[in-house]
């Protein structure tokens, strides 16, 4: 027996043959995060370009956070690529095979497919502010202070398990291909990089009417009142104007960055579960039921009046305690 054939018998009957004809299927349903490692060498490559410039002030970029950023990211890319082909591409799968149309990709439907899906985006990450559920996945984004590319890598490793893919759905439903609507919302991803930033100013008005900037996204990360939950499209921010969610920089309100409860620490598995441990515990407060699963689904800010008491009943107590009383 020829030493190929043998090496040939090794390999089918290990069973990894088969494994190997279904991993392109597989590849193909996730290019979209493909799409994104591919282009994670150009980010760091801009990146890089952009620290040169900005290093020497503490105030929009620190060499360690910024790495604590791409680790982040890499996290994220890798719970997708692992997870996306057991949790999301099933129900896509799904609602292509019961599609009410049958849509041909041509440069008109390929158009179409761009603008719904930056449509979905808009709504995915307007209710990834106020939706607690989604908000404890997408708050590690907008826990940093600065404002730089590496901020756009900072993302959670759970979002593929908080659900916020199901926004595209209906786009399979009504006929799109999944692996177009893949492409369309890597590259949307892709764009989206380039948004974060300091070191672009405002750009010609035509493209700030319709196109999201650095501009309108640096007032999106903006923790100042007036910016909070403004300025939530993805490639356009025409959405933003439609739906009475647009913003401007002030020019006496200096945009500062993060959330309006920082994270205490840089370790990496506290940046991603830390509002989750906030919502289960103020779940675990005592009352109804019902009222204690509505911090799933109501924005981030809302407490329940049982909690509330609560807490003041504890502050009383602890003040007691400390007063000898």
């Amino acid at each position: 027996m020829a030493l190929t054939e043998m090496f040939h018998n090794v390999l089918a009957d290990s069973g990894l043959t088969a494994l190997w004809h279904a991993i392109p299927p597989w590849l193909a349903l996730d290019e979209r995060q493909l799409i994104f490692m591919l282009a994670t060498p150009v980010f760091i490559g801009v990146f890089a370009w952009e620290y040169l410039k900005i290093r020497h002030d503490p105030h929009l970029v620190d060499a360690g956070e910024s790495l604590r950023n791409f680790m982040l990211g890499a996290g994220y890319q890798t719970t997708e690529l692992v997870f996306a082909g057991l949790i999301a591409f099933p129900v896509y799968a799904l609602a292509y095979r019961y599609r009410l149309l049958d849509i041909q990709l041509t440069v008109f439907t390929g158009i179409l497919l761009w603008l719904l899906t930056d449509l979905s985006f808009y709504w995915m990450h307007r209710s990834s502010h106020r939706v607690r559920w989604l908000w404890a996945a997408h708050v590690t984004h907008h826990s940093s202070e600065r404002m730089n590319f590496s901020t756009a890598m900072r993302q959670n490793a759970t979002n593929i398990f908080n659900g916020g893919w199901l926004f595209y759905v209906p786009l399979a439903l009504i006929g799109f291909n999944p692996v177009w609507i893949g492409v369309c919302y890597a590259l949307s991803l892709v764009y989206q990089f380039f948004i974060h930033t300091t070191l672009v100013g405002k750009l010609p008005p035509l493209i700030e009417l319709v196109f999201n900037t650095p501009n309108h996204h640096r007032v999106h990360h903006g923790r100042n009142p007036a910016y909070i939950d403004r300025n939530y499209g993805g490639v356009f921010i025409v959405f933003d104007r439609l739906f009475g969610t647009f913003a401007v920089e002030q020019a006496d309100q200096l945009i500062k960055y993060g959330i309006t409860r920082p994270v205490p620490t840089n370790n990496l598995l506290v940046s991603w579960l830390h509002e989750y441990r906030d919502m289960f515990a103020d779940m675990r407060r005592k009352g109804p039921l019902w009222q204690r699963l509505r911090h799933l689904w109501m924005p981030p800010e809302w407490e329940r009046k049982e909690a509330n008491q609560d807490r003041t009943d504890s502050s009383i107590k602890d003040v007691s305690n400390r007063s000898g009383l």
